[in-house]
């Protein structure tokens, strides 16, 4: 991995961090958004420290090039965040942003190798997350599959075909995507953990995942999960070491806790996540806060590195302490052999309404288990409904490309013309 060396010090990772920062300053001068702020830019890292927060508001309002910092004839790659809370987001980045980007992702702790088939099954388009996993594939010779996500072109009993008939060894996906497959290679007569002995791990991202799903999803696939976590507006920032724990890449970035309830600002501790990039050219970010909710510590992690660990909870509370990853932690704590893969919950006064998918043979004895566990962990009223959550058409659909046409013999279904979905 690049720069390990400086990994096991943590004044050696501040000296790193204070040689880039010059040129991150530098050129956020360059940027339209940083030259209008009142306080200007700050010229080291003292000032940098009472410098504001740059927020996903700034963002959106400096759609599309307010935070470029370079002519637009550098710019390799334009993206949009997936707006899954909001208004999408602006990001763009130059080749030698790339050249950082593919590092980081390349810094698996599986590694890449050339040998490896590596289906990518998240979102290309204008988002960032395929098209990293894809470049740093090829940079390290492996052949990548490129099966995007929630396209018809690939639906689940596509993807689990690929998955045998390539003899595929890597994949990059949603924590859930795996799941999905499990189901659809079983709607298939296939078993996720036998039939497919080529997979040797499975790289997730994009939601936060406890510690009881992942495991889960390793029993089951009889593969390791690596975790990263990263966004489209800064790429990577955090990736698993052997130990399993996920650590901020504090070589190229600073991070910082933003605990909104008191406004403090720290280096560790609960709240939500600011983060200045230190590799960029194209849009370079000033104390970020991406509002992800995360705990940072500096634990004595056996790998020997420096680098702070971080969980990460997600933006979502639904109330009373109630969280995706507490709930999704009590939820996969349920035995394996109730088939328990899908649930859901919702919140509402009192009551907190779960609904989960099980195997009909375990349905009275999961309902009754995970009532307990979650009233015992959250001290509220608890409803628990079996009934499924994923369509079977869902998991066995085919491919479904259609191209445009004009001319059709009789008895053709002519409603398709000139359609693209």
């Amino acid at each position: 991995m690049t720069g390990i060396g400086d990994w096991t010090d943590r004044a050696g990772l501040t000296k790193v961090q204070d040689e880039l920062l010059a040129g991150t300053l530098a050129a956020a001068a360059a940027s339209p958004f940083y030259q209008r702020r009142r306080d200007g830019v700050p010229v080291n890292r003292a000032e940098l420290a009472d410098y504001p927060l740059t927020g996903k508001d700034d963002l959106r309002d400096a759609y599309p090039f307010g935070m470029l910092a370079v002519d637009r004839s550098r710019l390799a790659t334009y993206h949009e965040s997936s707006g899954s809370t909001g208004t999408p987001t602006a990001s763009y980045y130059t080749a030698a942003d790339w050249t950082d980007l593919i590092d980081r992702y390349s810094r698996m702790r599986v590694g890449i190798r050339a040998t490896d088939t590596f289906l990518v099954r998240t979102p290309y388009a204008l988002m960032l997350t395929g098209h990293v996993a894809h470049a740093a594939a090829l940079a390290n010779g492996a052949t990548v599959v490129p099966a995007d996500n929630r396209s018809m072109a690939t639906p689940y009993a596509k993807v689990v075909k690929l998955l045998k008939d390539l003899d595929v060894t890597l994949t990059w996906s949603l924590p859930t995507e795996t799941l999905v497959w499990a189901a659809a290679a079983g709607r298939a007569g296939l078993r996720p953990g036998r039939d497919f002995p080529a997979l040797r791990a499975l790289l997730v991202a994009g939601e936060p995942l406890s510690p009881a799903r992942r495991d889960r999803i390793g029993r089951l696939w009889n593969a390791p999960v690596v975790q990263e976590y990263g966004a489209s507006e800064t790429g990577g920032l955090a990736g698993e070491c052997r130990y399993g724990n996920l650590h901020l890449w504090a070589d190229r970035a600073i991070f910082e806790v933003y605990d909104p309830a008191t406004g403090r600002i720290s280096a560790e501790g609960s709240g939500e996540l600011v983060v200045t990039p230190l590799c960029r050219e194209a849009m370079p970010l000033l104390r970020y806060h991406i509002g992800d909710r995360v705990e940072v510590t500096f634990p004595d992690c056996p790998c020997g590195w420096a680098l702070p660990v971080v969980r990460v909870l997600g933006r979502f509370e639904a109330g009373g302490g109630i969280t995706q990853v507490g709930l999704e932690q009590v939820v996969f704590g349920l035995p394996d052999e109730y088939g328990v893969l899908f649930w859901r919950a919702r919140h509402s006064g009192p009551e907190l309404l779960i609904q989960i998918e099980v195997d009909d043979t375990y349905r009275a004895a999961a309902i009754a288990v995970l009532h307990g566990a979650v009233g015992t962990a959250y001290d509220i009223e608890c409803r628990v409904e079996a009934l499924p959550l994923v369509p079977e058409r869902v998991l066995t659909a085919a491919p479904e490309v259609m191209k445009p046409r004009s001319l059709f013999t009789a008895g053709e279904d002519w409603d398709r013309a000139l359609r693209y979905y």
